[in-house]
């Protein structure tokens, strides 16, 4: 067997050219950095769908948290905590012996566990059980036979350049250089473009369909931003949040205010500024800070700030509304903290 690293888990599209960010799958690269190769997965998936992504950034929230029921990935990190299990390594395994490439249709993880019942493999879909070693720590390991056949011998440090035609060319995204990504600032913060740039998030409850609309509803009304619970008792949380790149601002301290008035019926809002590090990596890859509000109020302002670590990728910044009621969001501004660069 040839142990593996997780070196790449990169969103693709990812960065277009008009500043907005796009996942419809992610390039997995391993390498074997003895045998000096790698080879690529591609998962196909909707925004934010990933095993990966989801159960590295959930393993390292705190004990305590309440689980989402729409998470599995991290029902399956807090059981094996629970029972005072281990991972002691993922083994890939391919279904069909003959594959032409790794994918996740043909491939399957063997997940090493060792507790108090002893040692036993569990399988695992290949998502999961890579997510379950880079949230551990855990050794990944293809058979031999499979590098020898699949990987594709590398040299320097670019892993992913050398991988990039794997991707399906609705993925792919702008040309450009290689890991070239545009630069902006936040936009549209007094709706006059309505809610251009600004997304739903309703990540605590199941997804809107046709057949079942989602608890939460936002729209633009005038230069405010109006979030509303649509369900009488509405499931989870939901935010209204705009995403942009943390390049300008790493190294800094970033403040996000905001005006915010609130309907009767209210029982608790606030805003929301999140941090998107390297998610695949070992470690607490997000970041979450927020200020709670609760009960009616007419405009208030309200602001929060943070530092924006060196690592940084993303930086997500918002309002958030828990249950029933209505809050509605004007004169936001996303800016640095002036007072804290001088400090240092």
């Amino acid at each position: 067997m040839s142990t593996v690293r997780i070196a790449h888990a990169e969103p693709r599209p990812g960065r277009l050219g008009n500043g907005a960010f796009q996942t419809r799958g992610y390039l997995i690269v391993l390498a074997d950095d003895a045998g000096q190769r790698a080879v690529p997965i591609w998962f196909r998936g909707d925004p934010g769908a990933s095993d990966l992504a989801q159960l590295v950034e959930l393993a390292g929230r705190p004990a305590g948290e309440v689980i989402a029921v729409d998470a599995p990935q991290e029902l399956t990190a807090r059981l094996l905590r629970a029972a005072g299990a281990r991972v002691t390594g993922v083994d890939i395994d391919l279904i069909t012996p003959d594959a032409s490439e790794l994918s996740p249709q043909i491939t399957v993880a063997r997940v090493g566990l060792d507790g108090s019942f002893g040692t036993r493999q569990v399988t695992a879909g290949l998502g999961l059980g890579l997510a379950l070693a880079a949230a551990s720590g855990a050794q990944v390991r293809v058979p031999d036979a499979v590098m020898d056949r699949l990987a594709a011998p590398v040299t320097g440090e670019d892993l992913l350049t050398p991988f990039l035609d794997r991707v399906p060319p609705g993925a792919r995204g702008p040309s450009g250089p290689p890991g070239s990504r545009p630069r902006f600032e936040p936009r549209n913060l007094d709706f006059a473009g309505g809610l251009d740039r600004w997304e739903l998030d309703g990540s605590l409850h199941a997804e809107p369909s046709p057949s079942q609309p989602g608890d939460y509803s936002a729209t633009a009304d005038g230069q405010s931003a109006v979030l509303s619970s649509v369900a009488g008792r509405p499931a989870g949380s939901a935010a209204l949040v705009q995403t942009i790149y943390a390049d300008d601002y790493r190294g800094t301290t970033v403040v996000f205010a905001g005006e915010i008035r609130s309907e009767p019926t209210t029982s608790e809002f606030g805003l929301r500024l999140e941090i998107l590090r390297h998610w695949w990596t070992v470690g607490r890859a997000r970041e979450d800070h927020g200020v709670t509000i609760s009960g009616h109020s007419q405009w208030v302002r309200h602001e929060i700030s943070t530092a924006i670590p060196e690592d940084a990728e993303l930086i997500r910044f918002g309002i958030t509304l828990a249950g029933p009621g209505q809050i509605s969001l004007r004169h936001a501004e996303l800016r640095t903290d002036d007072r804290a660069h001088d400090e240092c």
